[in-house]
């Protein structure tokens, strides 16, 4: 009897063996690897860097560690905002670290330098924190998705919102690079298509560091906005560089600034962000399943996500049900299966994938709360709106040759 306990438990484990064996064949090397790659030291590092990896973590653990039997590995690297960098980095991960998936880059350059090598090497890219149009117009791909916004999303919900309230002057302060022209262009085109008016537009360097001549430049044309085409730290110090000359602290004249995440918020304080609206694509207290996820990322980095942190969350994820869905790991079948897939998770509601990459899906419209009305630490905005994607996502554009197709 003890002999055939013992054959019986012996099979099983080699028909789990097996099964698993089977399952693993499915996987190129074995392995599914994700690689994060962003900015762990510099301008960027705040709303992207070490947090991304964190929340790839989570969705990882979310998914069992497996896809397919097969053990899923996650690495990082600072890409320093370099495109060169960037791409030197990427072709060793995919020829010699079998990387299958690389996701986040906060700099559009990096992001449309790793998409060219990905392309070529049959590998997928998720753009979480890069969002620059061409990823979706002239330099879109087929293996490529803009998780979470492009730059005329975040223009549409902002420049519309405050047109509406008769703010039609806009003075521009943008990042003399790729995304800062993008911002810049996007938003611009808003303003002139709701009957605004550009009044100028200084540049700055990136990254940046006395903004005064420029603040003091846009507050001199009377604009009765003055946009922040840039990000990050770049955008914190212009904002605090302004409130020191009582820039944008009267009803004539406001600062906007286009591309803000809840980290910048919080290194301004509220004293100094009060009232400000951006459109976001994410917020921790939307709503039950938000706060979910949020709790989860907060007791490990004791503070929140940022909307490019929790979008590498939902991008991972949304890459590990598609290799699984699909049933193999090959670049061309996961993005065909997360193209025919509705994203409705923690993070991205009611997503969906396009040809050209853009993942088309609702933003939130919000206002910073003035101090008095902040209940605890990172509550910070008020929800005016949903912005449904159809209504701020830019149509399929000609330039990307996937749209041709369908």
């Amino acid at each position: 009897m003890r002999s055939r306990v013992i054959g019986y438990a012996l099979g099983l484990s080699l028909a789990a063996l097996a099964s698993g064996a089977r399952a693993a064949d499915t996987v190129s090397d074995g392995v599914v690897k994700v690689g994060i790659l962003n900015d762990l030291s510099g301008i960027y590092s705040d709303f992207t860097g070490r947090g991304s990896a964190v929340a790839a973590q989570i969705a990882i653990d979310e998914m069992g560690g497996k896809v397919l039997g097969a053990p899923v590995e996650l690495v990082a690297a600072d890409h320093q905002n370099k495109p060169d960098i960037a791409a030197n980095l990427a072709r060793e991960w995919f020829d010699q670290g079998k990387v299958d998936m690389i996701a986040d880059f906060p700099t559009s350059s990096t992001a449309l330098a790793v998409m060219e090598i990905a392309k070529q090497k049959n590998r997928v890219t998720m753009l979480s924190a890069g969002v620059a149009m061409a990823a979706i117009t002239d330099k879109c791909s087929a293996l490529s998705a803009q998780w979470m916004v492009n730059t005329y999303a975040l223009a549409a919900g902002t420049a519309k919102a405050l047109l509406k309230t008769g703010r039609k002057s806009w003075y521009f302060v943008t990042a003399d690079y790729t995304f800062g022209h993008s911002l810049e262009k996007d938003a611009a085109a808003v303003v002139e298509a709701e009957g605004g008016k550009v009044l100028g537009v200084s540049r700055h360097p990136f990254p940046g560091g006395d903004f005064s001549s420029y603040m003091l430049k846009a507050q001199a044309t009377g604009a009765q906005v003055i946009a922040l085409a840039n990000a990050g730290s770049d955008t914190v110090n212009a904002v605090k560089q302004a409130a020191e000359y009582g820039i944008g602290r009267s009803d004539k004249q406001v600062i906007a600034p286009l591309l803000t995440y809840i980290t910048d918020v919080k290194s301004l304080g509220l004293a100094k962000a009060q009232d400000m609206y951006l459109t976001e694509a994410f917020y921790w207290d939307y709503d039950d399943r938000s706060r979910a996820f949020a709790e989860q990322y907060f007791s490990k980095m004791k503070r929140m996500p940022s909307a490019s942190q929790a979008a590498i969350y939902s991008a991972v994820l949304s890459y590990l049900k598609a290799i699984q869905a699909a049933g193999t790991d090959e670049a061309g079948a996961v993005m065909k299966q997360l193209r025919s897939m509705t994203i409705d998770d923690a993070v991205i509601r009611n997503g969906k994938l396009r040809a050209d990459g853009a993942l088309v899906h609702d933003l939130l419209l919000l206002q910073v709360k003035k101090p008095a009305e902040s209940k605890r630490d990172w509550d910070f905005y008020h929800v005016k709106a949903v912005l449904k994607g159809d209504d701020v996502y830019p149509k399929p554009s000609d330039a990307c040759p996937l749209n041709a197709k369908g």
